[in-house]
């Protein structure tokens, strides 16, 4: 099973909460380790951050309009592609609305996919 590291705005907490929701599924293929930090750390979050997330076989990005003003996920994916950390990146909402037209510089030019059970299942087999 691979450990994974799920990058949120906190003002998303409940959109990261379903993912980690959608594994618990018995009729769903998502299996992965949750290795998101789930709270603000001290002042020394970002070195233990950077740690976690070294230590993870792949991170998903969970993309909203909170994304550009959360600076501790904005960090978190500069992170990931400084580390090369597989990388992917779901829209929290599927309603055109309610996704974020211009991605943060961080992931500008990435692919940001639609959150499906097939797109993570694709994502984690490809993590080994």
């Amino acid at each position: 099973m691979a450990r994974v590291f799920i990058s949120f705005a906190m003002e998303d907490r409940a959109l990261r909460d379903l993912l980690v929701g959608q594994k618990k599924n018995a009729r769903s293929l998502i299996d992965f380790t949750d290795y998101s930090v789930k709270e603000p750390w001290s002042s020394s979050w970002k070195t233990n951050c950077r740690e976690r997330i070294k230590t993870c076989r792949g991170m998903i990005g969970i993309i909203t309009p909170n994304t550009p003003k959360a600076d501790g996920q904005l960090w978190e994916l500069k992170c990931a592609v400084d580390e090369n950390v597989p990388l992917m990146l779901i829209h929290g909402y599927s309603a055109p609305e309610r996704k974020l037209a211009t991605l943060p510089s961080v992931i500008s030019g990435r692919r940001v996919n639609l959150w499906t059970e097939a797109n993570v299942v694709d994502f984690l087999n490809r993590l080994g």
